[in-house]
This record gives structure tokens, C-alpha cells and sequence, in this order.
């Protein structure tokens, strides 16, 4: 007996009743079947009224189980300027009729045509595919490739890959004895689908996706629905989906996959399997975000239609600055073949690699790589701390054309974690601690060692070898191809101050012209060596082809840094540079007292200083030139997306003297810098510009700029909206003499309604003051009417035990500060970034300084 088909009900939340109609189509049987529909064309027309003298198209769109077309809603709301959207409900499903029979995958393909038909969806179609929908959908896809314009996949897949395994809910929704229980005498299935969303989806959205599922006759179609899922390879769907699967891989037109990373379904691992095959595919990774991605992460519905009417210009090229002909990365290794003087020194492990060794061991184990099957392009993720082994296996596999993800401990277990899953290596190479860590973390990928381990012990490690026995492997062959300027060199991350870390995809003409503009910048020549106290800088010494050494100390906290430790690394190379974060360098100073002159002696052969990572007291740079006496001090400006921008040294701070920020120098050569002036509302909406004293979100443009954010589309086209620029989401100004001055994050941008304050000039007025040891200014309130509040933490113990500032010290802050203070609170200490344990989080702050002067219980921020 077939239930026949109905409108909704009125009155659902999001939901227009003018979408909905009911449509007679004939299904794969031939029989002639209703369906609800959901129709920004409107009910009772085929066709969207023309804009601008033509449709552009339709956005076709099906839902998986147990849901229905309510999941499209926010797209029929806000379709892309010109695009009809088409949402069906599937037989069985929502509120379209229900057969008395279940259905195939087969079948339900050729039902979709029937109803596209009967719809009149000619033209260009994007289809839009969610679950179970995704199989469906792709089905349709590939057999209407005439008029394909793109594909979008939200948490679906269309094979279970090697190594995983169905969700326990699935799986056991799948046995005979508690398919009807779970899934059709009970809504158990229906709301446990919604009750993975966080946050929490409000309870009238709820009841809405399970309204068309209110008994157990509307619910047969859902176990019928988990009953077709081909988990076995005789199901009578998988030959099916595994034509889907294959036809996949052929499908050229333009894709994106919206992804929500904690849903316990469909994992990163079935996102990597379709990337697999669409390897061309654009991917924005929602971390909040669940199984129902359009709810958890209402933007995604935004970005996919900035997506679809970003189609008819994809393929234009954007322009970036032509780079100079620069030879790789490991060049210097082949050049110093014979050399054995020590190419990279480890202070913790006391071991010192030439040159030659160097350079032997990167091809050998290049060549290793390449004869275990690593193919070029893929991923390889570092687990090793900063040292020889780090250094040695880097470069091999930048020679073996791999992409090495290197995401440094300084993040965090749970940050890192993150950040390789979402990077998907198809490797790992990694030390006992690394591979251990690995697992623990669910990163995927095979497995090699570092260090010497017996065969046991790798298989214990889950490791098929260890890069000693690919170095044997590799003795006699010849390296692999040499990978191209165009080709994917390495996946970095940005330390997470403002929100989860980015993965930054560099190639390796970017990495070329980055190492090109560091020897240009700071006169970097054959006789200097690097002493790095920051990790990731120190894998550039063969690159830059000088020695260098990473010092003795905890690389997860660099305010750990000695001076006795940095002391040893700079005498162990005969140091000329130094790269250490404001963190490290206030502990070497704070330390320098327990050097005596013999210890210290080595420090003067120093003729350069760098530091980096958050911004850097005069103070402190006078400090460090006291201990290091023949050195120049100098601060980069950059970030993880482009590193060098600016430049700056002590001598130039000083002339420049206060000003609303932090003055980082002059563009460095071949880069251009401009800014995009901000709105009343904080919004950096202002075209580009080199004025003076404009103050906007800073813009960068240059040949080592970043590539793109991995796996973040939505972000990456926000950051590049200005074609061929990268916003960096850091706020300035230039001056009247080109010199770039930084206010703070765009984030941190305080809405008054006064005007926009931004606030690194208000925080160094505030820390001018002898009373105050730090200080960092905050927004508290909605946007456009926020109060610029001060939080300080007073030297000597002024004011402390209460979160209230005395009222001495509260009108010492507001007499610094020239914008309206609305309150001025007290911290022992401000919260910092992991990685640098510099850059102050204003958010938590924030968050902090809103409950206290709301009246709730501050805690810690």
C-alpha cells in the first residue's frame, strides 16, 4: 500500500510553505509516483523567472537519511544570484509517497532523473548531496555530464576505505534484530541523527526534521534506507556503488566538499578517500562542526554559494608577482659534497651532522622513499623533534617530491592532533614518542621510524621500516625526479593564537623565494651559522647553506630558554645569527647573569639578532644588544603565510618613537603592502591603498607568499578576495615615510561607538606606565556599541587580590589612554599563545573581562 504524498505542515521554523510543491513524476519502475519538492522557482512553475535575461542555473539538491529536503532550507533562502534551487524528497522519505517496497541505490538514482525530468532541470546543474544523498546525487551526475556544472558534498561517502570501519551505530542499526527497533518502531535513528549537532540544534528544528517521521509506517523507509547501505561486497547495491565510486575518479568538473570533522559517521578518513578521487576538489573543513554541517556551520551554506557563482571565473589566473629562477632547496647539500664540517648540531642529544653525511643520507633515503612506493605529491607528516634526524628526513623527502606536513609540539596534543587529521598524510615518519603519539591522535598514514630501532620494535611501532633501513634501500639508486617550482612543497601551521591553526599549503617556488628574500634581507652568506631557538626557522640552515643549531630546551615552551643554553648552541657553531621569539629572548636576559665571561664570550661573535612571532619591546631588544655586544637587532614582521614582510631594527624603532602601534619597518624588497581601510563596524571593507595614516587590515602581495589554507576554501577566498593580495587579518597603517605600523588583529578590534579602536596603541600607553607590567585592551558588548575595557597586570603587586583595579591605577590607565576607558581590571598574569608564549589572547581576555563586569564568577581566563 502506498501513503501518499502531503505538503508539510505550516508554521516549521526557516521554512517558506511558497517552496513546496508536489510533483507526478514516473520512478525507475515506471510507475508514476508524487514527490515533495522544495522550489525556489516557486510552486507551480518549472522554470525560475530569468535574471538578467537568463537562469543560470539549477543547484539540485538530495538529502540523506533520515532527514529530508528541510536540510536545504538555508540555501533556498539565500540561493547564488540566478540559481533556481531544487531540493527532493526521496520516495519513502520526508513527504514524498511512500511504496510499500524499499528501494535500491540503483533505483533511487533513476528516481532523481524522473522527478529532474518532470521539473524541466535543463541547463547547467550543480547537484548538492548530503549522506546517502551523496552516492545518489553523483549517480545522477554521471550520467547527466552534458549538463554538469559542479558537484558539492557535504559528510558522505561512496566507499568504505581500506582500513576503516562502519560507525558502531551503523553497523549495529544494520542487524536484522535491531534494524526495526532502532530505526522504524522507534525514532531513535531519526533523532540521534540530530542529536549529534553542536551546538545544540533548538528543539523546534528538531521536531522539524522528524516531523515527516512521526510513527512507524512513515518510519519503514528509514530501516529500508540502513538496510541498502552496501557494507558487504555481495549487497545487492555494491556493484552500484562501486560504479559510482570508479565513475568518480573521471569526473573533472569543478567540486567542493564541505566537511563537518566531528561527525562519527562519515570521518576525515572518508573525506580523504574522496579526495582520493577528486583530488581537484575544493574543501572547507568546519572543525565545530558534526554530521548535519549545514546546521552546525550555517556559513557553509554561504560559502557554497559563493562557490557555484564563483564558477564562470575559477579558472582565471590571479596574479603574483614573477619570482627570480631560484635552485632548490637542497642545493647547498649537493654543492658541500665532501664537506665535513658539522651542516646542523644538536645540543640535547650532543651530535653534530656534516655536510656530506647530510646530503648523502637525504639522497639515499630520497631514493628509499621513492622505492617503497611514496609517490609524488603525497603527504608525509614529521613527528621529530628539531635536531639531525628532523633536519635529514625533511629534506629527503622534499627531494623525493613529497609535501611534508610539519606541524611543531609547540601547538599542542589536542591542536596537533587536529591539525594532522585534517591534513591527511599518507605518511608518517616519526621517533618512538612520534609514532606513539600518532596513534593516539588517530593520524593515519604508514608508518616509518626514526632513530635505530630492531624489527620488533617497528612492529610494535606499526612501522614497516626505518629511515636507516631506506637509507640502505636507497644506496646505488638514483634520486627521484626533481620536483617543479609548481609542484607542493610542504603544509606549515599557524600557531592558533586567534582560532584553530590553518594549515598553509607552500609550493616550492614560494619556499625558493622565501629563502631568496631571507639572504637578501639580512646579507645571509656562505660563512654565517644560525643559532634557531624557534624550531621550524632552524630546518632552513641547509636550505640557506649555513650551519646551524637548535639550543637545549623545551621547544614546547620557548620562554624556557636560557641564557646558558643559548650560550652553548651559539659556541658550538661560531654563531653570526640568531633567531629566537620576545618570549625566549626575556628569559635569556632574565638568565644572563649566571654566564660567566668565558660562557658569554662566544656571543660577541654575533653580528645579527632576529625575533619574531608577536611584537617586541624597545626594552628588550636594548637588552639582548647589551648581551650579545657586536649584534644588530633587528624584528621581522610576518606570519606563517608570508615571512619576511617588513623590516625593522632597534635604530629605526627608536627614530620612528610612539605612535599608534607597533612600527615594523619598511616592506621588505619584492614585497608590496597595502591596506584596506575599516568600516564603523570593525569590517576591513575599504579598497586598497598605500595612503598615509589609513588604518585597515594589512594587505600583502609577493612571490613567497603562501599558496592557499589547506583543506579551508571559505578562508582562503575571504584572504584572497583582492585578487592576487593576501589579507593578513593583522590591522595598520603606513606612515608618511612607508613605514608599516601594526595595531593588532582584525579580530580584536574594538566597535565603539565612538569609532574603532585598535588595540596594541592603547596597551603600549597603558604599559608606559611604572605601575604596569603588561596590559591588553578588550571590546565588551555587541558590535558598534562596545566599551573599550583595560585589563593590566600591575608590577609589584600593585592592586592585586581584587579584579578591580584601585582607583589610582584606574585613573593612571584612563589618563594614558586617549580613547573612553569604560573599566580597568586586574590579572596576575595574561593568557599567551602555545607556540610563541608571546602573542596575548584578547578573546580570552574578553570573554573574561564580559563575566566579570557582568557580575558572574570570573575564573580564569
Amino acid at each position: 500500500m502506498v501513503t501518499p504524498a502531503s505538503l508539510p505542515p505550516p508554521g516549521l521554523p526557516g521554512l517558506d510553505p511558497a517552496w513546496s510543491r508536489l510533483v507526478e513524476a514516473v520512478d525507475a519502475e515506471g510507475v508514476r509516483r508524487t514527490w515533495h519538492v522544495l522550489d525556489s522557482g516557486g510552486a507551480g512553475r518549472g522554470t525560475l523567472d530569468p535574471v538578467d535575461g537568463s537562469t543560470l542555473g539549477t543547484l539540485l539538491c538530495v538529502h540523506g537519511n533520515p532527514t529530508w529536503s528541510y536540510l536545504w532550507r538555508g540555501l533556498l533562502a539565500h540561493p547564488p544570484a540566478g540559481w533556481r534551487v531544487v531540493a527532493v524528497d526521496q520516495l519513502g522519505m520526508g513527504f514524498s509517497d511512500r511504496p510499500a517496497q524499499p528501494r535500491t541505490l540503483d533505483q533511487r538514482i533513476r528516481d532523481l532523473a524522473g522527478v529532474t525530468d518532470a521539473l524541466a532541470v535543463h541547463g547547467r546543474v550543480v547537484t548538492v548531496a548530503h549522506d546517502w544523498g551523496g552516492p545518489i546525487s553523483l549517480g545522477w551526475a554521471l550520467e547527466h555530464r552534458e549538463r554538469l556544472a559542479g558537484v558539492v558534498l557535504t559528510n558522505t561517502a561512496v566507499q568504505q576505505p581500506a582500513g576503516s570501519v562502519a560507525p558502531a551505530l551503523i553497523r549495529l542499526a544494520r542487524t536484522p534484530a535491531l534494524r526495526h527497533t532502532v530505526c522504524v518502531r522507534t525514532p531513535a535513528f531519526v533523532r540521534a541523527t540530530t542529536a549529534l549537532s553542536r551546538p545544540t540544534l533548538p528543539a523546534d528544528v528538531r521536531d522539524a526534521f522528524a516531523g515527516p517521521y512521526g510513527d512507524a509506517s512513515r518510519r519503514r523507509a528509514v530501516g529500508d534506507f540502513v538496510a541498502d547501505i552496501p557494507l558487504e561486497p555481495d549487497h545487492r547495491s555494491a556493484a552500484t556503488l562501486d560504479l559510482v565510486a570508479a565513475g568518480l575518479r573521471g569526473l573533472d568538473v569543478p567540486a567542493l566538499l564541505l566537511w563537518g570533522v566531528r561527525d562519527p559517521v562519515f570521518s576525515d578518513v572518508h573525506l580523504h578517500d574522496l579526495l582520493e578521487r577528486l583530488p581537484h576538489a575544493d574543501v572547507h573543513r568546519y572543525e565545530g562542526a558534526s554530521h548535519l554541517v549545514t546546521e552546525d556551520a550555517p556559513e557553509a551554506v554561504e560559502a557554497l554559494g559563493r562557490w557555484v557563482a564563483d564558477l564562470d571565473r575559477r579558472h582565471r589566473e590571479e596574479p603574483r608577482p614573477e619570482g627570480e629562477s631560484h635552485p632548490p632547496v637542497w642545493a647547498a647539500l649537493e654543492e658541500r659534497a665532501g664537506d665535513l664540517s658539522p651542516a646542523v648540531v644538536e645540543l640535547s642529544g650532543r651530535r653534530a651532522v656534516s655536510w656530506d653525511l647530510l646530503g648523502r643520507r637525504v639522497r639515499e633515503i630520497a631514493a628509499g622513499l621513492a622505492a617503497s612506493g611514496l609517490r609524488r605529491g603525497q603527504r608525509v607528516a614529521l613527528l621529530v623533534p628539531p635536531g639531525a634526524d628532523l633536519t635529514t628526513a625533511l629534506y629527503a623527502c622534499w627531494r623525493a617530491g613529497a609535501v611534508v606536513v610539519v606541524a611543531d609540539a609547540g601547538l599542542g596534543l589536542r591542536a596537533l592532533g587536529r591539525a594532522l587529521r585534517g591534513a591527511g598524510p599518507d605518511w608518517v615518519i616519526g621517533t618512538r614518542e612520534g609514532l606513539a603519539a600518532a596513534r593516539a591522535m588517530r593520524v593515519l598514514g604508514r608508518r616509518i621510524a626514526s632513530g635505530h630501532h630492531d624489527r620488533a620494535t617497528l612492529r610494535v611501532l606499526g612501522a614497516s621500516a626505518g629511515l636507516a633501513d631506506l637509507a640502505r634501500l636507497g644506496q646505488g639508486r638514483p634520486p627521484p625526479p626533481e620536483p617543479r617550482d609548481p609542484d607542493e612543497c610542504a603544509v606549515v601551521f599557524t600557531s592558533g593564537a586567534t582560532g584553530p591553526p590553518k594549515g598553509v599549503v607552500y609550493r616550492h617556488g614560494q619556499v625558493r623565494a622565501q629563502l631568496a628574500a631571507l639572504r637578501r634581507t639580512y646579507a645571509i652568506g656562505p660563512d654565517d651559522r644560525l643559532v634557531a631557538a624557534f624550531a621550524p626557522f632552524a630546518l632552513y640552515g641547509p636550505a640557506l647553506g649555513i650551519a646551524s643549531a637548535v639550543p637545549a630546551t623545551d621547544v614546547t615552551a620557548p620562554a624556557t630558554l636560557t641564557a646558558e643554553a643559548l650560550a652553548d648552541a651559539v659556541a658550538a657553531v661560531d654563531a653570526t645569527l640568531v633567531f629566537a621569539s620576545p618570549s625566549a629572548l626575556r628569559n635569556v636576559v632574565a638568565t644572563a647573569g649566571a654566564l660567566d665571561s668565558l660562557r658569554s664570550k662566544p656571543l660577541a661573535g654575533v653580528r645579527l639578532v632576529l625575533s619574531a612571532g608577536a611584537p617586541v619591546r624597545p626594552g628588550l631588544l636594548r637588552s639582548v644588544c647589551d648581551l650579545f655586544p657586536s649584534a644588530e637587532a633587528r624584528t621581522p614582521y610576518g606570519m606563517t603565510e608570508a615571512l619576511p614582510v617588513a623590516d625593522v631594527s632597534l635604530g629605526q624603532v627608536e627614530e620612528a618613537g610612539d605612535g599608534d602601534g607597533v612600527c615594523v619597518g619598511r616592506p621588505v624588497a619584492g614585497v608590496d603592502v597595502r591596506v584596506s581601510a575599516l568600516g564603523p563596524l570593525g569590517a576591513a571593507d575599504g579598497p586598497l591603498t598605500a595612503h598615509p595614516g589609513v588604518v585597515g587590515e594589512i594587505c600583502v602581495r609577493a612571490a613567497h607568499v603562501k599558496d592557499r589554507y589547506d583543506r579551508l576554501w571559505a578562508t582562503e577566498r575571504e584572504s584572497g578576495r583582492d585578487r592576487g593580495w593576501h589579507r593578513t587579518g593583522d590591522v595598520g597603517h603606513l606612515d608618511d615615510v612607508g613605514r608599516l605600523w601594526v595595531g593588532g588583529r582584525l579580530g580584536h578590534v574594538v566597535t565603539s561607538a565612538a569609532g574603532v579602536v585598535t588595540p596594541v596603541g592603547v596597551e603600549q600607553a597603558v604599559e608606559r606606565l611604572p605601575e604596569v607590567s603588561a596590559a591588553a585592551a578588550v571590546g565588551v558588548g555587541p558590535t558598534g556599541a562596545q566599551q573599550l575595557v583595560v585589563v593590566v597586570v600591575p608590577q609589584d603587586g600593585v592592586g592585586r587580590g581584587s579584579v578591580l583595579a584601585p582607583d589610582g591605577l584606574t585613573a593612571a590607565v584612563r589618563g594614558a589612554v586617549v580613547a573612553d576607558v569604560a573599566a580597568v581590571l586586574v590579572l596576575h598574569e595574561l593568557p599567551v599563545d602555545i607556540r610563541h608564549n608571546a602573542k596575548v589572547d584578547r578573546t580570552r581576555v574578553a570573554r573574561w573581562a564580559d563575566r566579570v563586569l557582568a557580575g558572574r564568577r570570573p575564573g580564569r581566563p
